[in-house]
């Protein structure tokens, strides 16, 4: 019989060379190496050729049928608000033929200039997207996938399919195609999908070969952010750099020469046509473009609102946002027909927008538009001052005449020889603030006032700034720099939180058709003028001290009045009324479409002690009725109330 001996594990190994030892341990790392490989490059490929063949890309025509939904805006309290409801004929297919070629070029150089050679996608943000989990920029066929599938969201889930269905599209289709395909579903605002409705929609014309370089860079300028670009929604100076942002692509990748003749046509541009036919009155326009701005820009465009049947709850309370309609349009009766008016309110706490009521002359909405914000702007400058150590009734100087960067400055002395930042806030004086200004510098009261919530920049100009974009002249030390209601609204709700900042906004929830929460306002709320809460509280507490005044039903509030001279005139051209409650924060602008001297009815100067005033304390008592009174700043120490000025008879 014979034997075998089993030798326990490991003896070959321990009785083996080193070489041979070293060879079976490479050969133990090449064999994980192969199988992970394998897993990492096998995984993906087939995960990907089974996409390839279960998903398929839908046709324009699928998903233009698919978009013919209303959207429909409600009131934070579910109530309706508004619908967007997709106008007739604002969908006509457009062959990729008889689209002009100026057209089609501008549209390529700004959206995706390698679009005739690229294979379908974007390998930059394809790999960024699977690194970070964000999406990144995509050309004209990951755009189309991406609104053909109605999938705005940047995950990693999304790019992959994205990436697929492009690969998929590019070898089953041919360029032209693909961009046909494109140009007939993206969107270019006012309700409009292709370019034949968008051509009619801004310039009331025929799509043909008659457009011309400027047209065809303004329509293409459209489709990044349609809801924000609309001259009717942001103005023509935002409208206009954005056309000379598609020029310069349109001459750095050589479709047209740089001298070539070529001039933003804002002149030619409509007003929107919902508005003309009455579908929506011009305020309730203005609400639109806000609400629809935003939602852009949080990843929900009008086309997958639309794809999706989605409502929109927004932050406005009917009740406020009635309210400030009526005060508005009331007093404004019989006021010389020059007069424009927003009134905006926001809540302290949250940001949230309330009312916000831009105006009903036209399709310039007034509370977006930026004003010199005059005197109204004091409450900034005494913010940098007790930042930097300054009390309440710590003795000012209050000169009648003073210099500040080069500029002469004469107001008369209403302070008084005891002149305190609390005195001369409440006498409406000028010279003590800006005393304070020349002490403090100007950057000091600008960053005081981005502390509290005025934005670095709208519509990528900087606000608070010379036309340079970076000095920062005498002027802020009287409000001469223009802000918009919006703001001022939301910078002085940071008074009103004691010092905790936060951003307005119109949009608290989206929900799809079943009524399921698909996205979500994040409360962002955080302290203002320092990473220390009660350094900031303290400087929202004495800013409101030095404002005190209360509504008719006797609850505390605080309130500025100001006004804004035109040029060096003693005349006014826009006058303000700017104040708070624990509960809301308004902001009343009263002034004209242009720059020129204002009186009211009565033929007296404009200021904000009339006009804004009346408004800003009929809208408060309306929106506050029903509501607890609630103490405003410090309530050990107590709000120093003035008296309210008298409510003026409404003409």
């Amino acid at each position: 019989m014979t034997s075998t001996t089993t030798e326990p594990d490991g003896a070959d190994d321990a009785e083996a060379t080193p070489d041979t030892q070293r060879r079976r341990r490479w050969r133990r790392i090449r064999r994980i190496g192969y199988r992970s490989f394998g897993l990492l490059v096998g995984v993906p490929l087939i995960a990907f050729w089974i996409a390839y063949l279960v998903l398929d890309v839908r046709s324009p025509q699928e998903v233009l049928a698919g978009l013919d939904k209303t959207v429909v805006l409600n009131y934070a309290d579910g109530s309706p608000l508004l619908k967007v409801i997709p106008a007739d004929g604002d969908r006509m297919f457009v062959p990729y033929a008889q689209v002009p070629s100026k057209l089609r070029d501008a549209i390529i150089a700004t959206e995706d200039p390698t679009f005739w050679d690229n294979q379908g996608f974007d390998p930059t943000g394809i790999g960024r997207a699977f690194l970070t989990g964000v999406g990144g920029g995509s050309g004209i066929t990951q755009q189309y996938i991406k609104k053909s599938t109605g999938d705005d969201d940047a995950t990693v889930g999304r790019k992959f399919a994205e990436l697929v269905l492009a690969t998929k599209i590019t070898q089953q289709q041919s360029k032209e195609q693909i961009f046909e395909s494109y140009v007939n579903i993206i969107s270019f605002g006012r309700g409009t999908f292709g370019p034949a409705a968008a051509m009619n929609a801004y310039f009331g014309k025929k799509l043909d070969d008659s457009m011309t370089w400027s047209e065809a860079a303004f329509l293409a300028g459209m489709i990044q952010s349609p809801s924000v670009h609309d001259p009717a929604a942001s103005g023509d100076a935002h409208a206009a750099r954005r056309w000379q942002y598609v020029h310069d692509k349109l001459v750095e990748r050589g479709y047209v020469k740089s001298d070539e003749s070529m001039a933003y046509p804002g002149a030619e541009v409509q007003p929107p046509s919902e508005t003309r036919a009455g579908r929506v009155t011009y305020d309730g326009f203005h609400v639109k473009q806000q609400v629809l701005a935003e939602l852009e820009q949080d990843g929900f465009p009008l086309g997958r609102l639309q794809q999706g049947n989605m409502t929109v709850e927004t932050t406005l309370d009917r009740t406020a946002q009635d309210a400030a309609t009526k005060a508005l349009q009331d007093r404004l009766k019989g006021e010389p027909k020059e007069f424009r008016g927003a009134v905006v309110a926001v809540d302290p706490k949250t940001g949230a927008v309330r009312a916000y009521q831009g105006g009903d002359q036209g399709v310039r909405d007034y509370a977006s538009t930026p004003h010199a914000a005059g005197s109204a702007f004091y409450p900034f400058t005494l913010a940098a001052a007790l930042r930097r150590g300054f009390g309440l009734d710590q003795p000012i100087p209050s000169p009648e005449k003073q210099e500040f960067l080069g500029e002469n400055f004469q107001y008369p002395v209403v302070c008084g020889p005891k002149c305190t930042p609390g005195i001369a806030m409440q006498s409406q004086a000028d010279g003590p603030f800006i005393a304070m200004a020349r002490k403090l510098g100007p950057d000091a009261l600008s960053e005081a006032a981005r502390q509290a919530g005025i934005p670095e920049a709208v519509d990528g100009v900087p606000t608070m700034r010379e036309k340079d974009g970076f000095l920062i002249g005498a002027g802020i030390a009287i409000g001469r720099y223009p802000l918009r209601p919006l703001d001022m609204a939301g910078a002085y709700a940071t008074f009103a939180a004691d010092g905790q900042r936060a951003t307005p906004h119109f949009v608290a929830k989206v929900r799809d058709e079943s009524g399921a929460v698909v996205w979500e306002h994040t409360d962002t709320a955080r302290p203002a003028f320092d990473d220390d809460g009660d350094a900031s509280r303290r400087v929202a507490e004495d800013v409101t001290a030095t404002l005190g005044t209360s509504l008719p039903d006797g609850r505390p509030a605080a309130l500025r009045l100001g006004a804004a001279e035109h040029g060096n005139s003693p005349e006014n051209q826009d006058a303000w009324a700017v104040g708070y409650t624990p509960q809301l924060a308004t902001a009343v602008w009263i002034g004209s479409d242009d720059d020129r001297l204002l009186k009211d009815a009565t033929g007296a100067k404009l200021t904000g002690d009339v006009v804004p005033a009346d408004i800003w304390r009929t809208f408060m008592a309306a929106a506050h009725e029903g509501q607890p009174i609630r103490p405003l700043g410090d309530a050990k120490r107590g709000v120093a109330l003035a008296p309210p000025p008298e409510i003026r008879p409404r003409r």
